[in-house]
């Protein structure tokens, strides 16, 4: 399979961003990561649904919707909604995730769990072969342009043996500092969906970042 790449909104410049939008649909980008952010769970806020059902009209990528927030069970519809293609929640911020999982998929869209850096894979064995998705944050989710956190390639291996191991079709997505010198460890450590903010949007040819990051193998 090849390598998917998700540009994340969150590096876009919000001033032009149907331009950013516009580059996007241009490209060889798979899907537009869009990060929703209550200042709450996380220690910042990015946009909610207006920019959504905006992005959502003039978008032609399929929408990788990441809720960094406090009970996302309560936007499953409104999500759905808009359009989105996978609707990813944080493990650490559903206490009945099962059931969440259950209602994304009824709402019509692929489910996506989310692990912080210091949550263990070994926290999804009874849920991995539930879902679409694994995204695992390589920093503190939050704010875009940090540091990679490097256990996270050893935390990549470990989770595609767990998928491997569990015959679970989830795929292993990444999020955080992702560029030119992490994206291929990442890849060869297991990674299916590179997801990056920064290295894409504020490169000077973004189309051929991208398009380096989708012939990763």
């Amino acid at each position: 399979m090849k390598t998917l790449v998700s540009p994340s909104l969150l590096a876009a410049d919000f001033l032009h961003l149907k331009d950013e939008i516009e580059m996007i649909n241009n490209s060889e980008a798979d899907w537009l990561h869009l990060d929703v952010m209550d200042g709450f769970f996380v220690p910042n806020i990015s946009f909610g649904f207006p920019i959504l059902e905006a992005v959502s009209k003039v978008c032609k990528k399929p929408l990788d919707v990441h809720f960094m927030i406090v009970h996302p069970e309560q936007y499953i519809e409104q999500t759905a909604k808009i359009g989105a293609m996978m609707m990813n929640v944080h493990y650490e911020a559903c206490t009945h995730l099962h059931r969440t999982i259950q209602q994304i998929h009824a709402a019509g869209m692929k489910a996506g769990v989310t692990l912080n850096p210091s949550t263990p894979v070994f926290m999804l064995e009874d849920i991995i072969r539930d879902v679409d998705m694994v995204l695992l944050m390589s920093v503190n989710p939050g704010f875009g342009g940090q540091k990679f956190i490097e256990n996270t390639i050893r935390k990549v291996e470990r989770l595609r043996r767990l998928i491997n191991e569990t015959g679970s079709h989830a795929l292993i997505e990444v999020d955080g500092g992702v560029q030119a010198e992490t994206a291929p460890r990442l890849v060869k450590a297991g990674v299916d969906v590179l997801v990056s903010g920064s290295y894409v949007f504020k490169s000077t040819d973004p189309y051929a970042t991208i398009e380096a990051l989708k012939k990763l193998k």
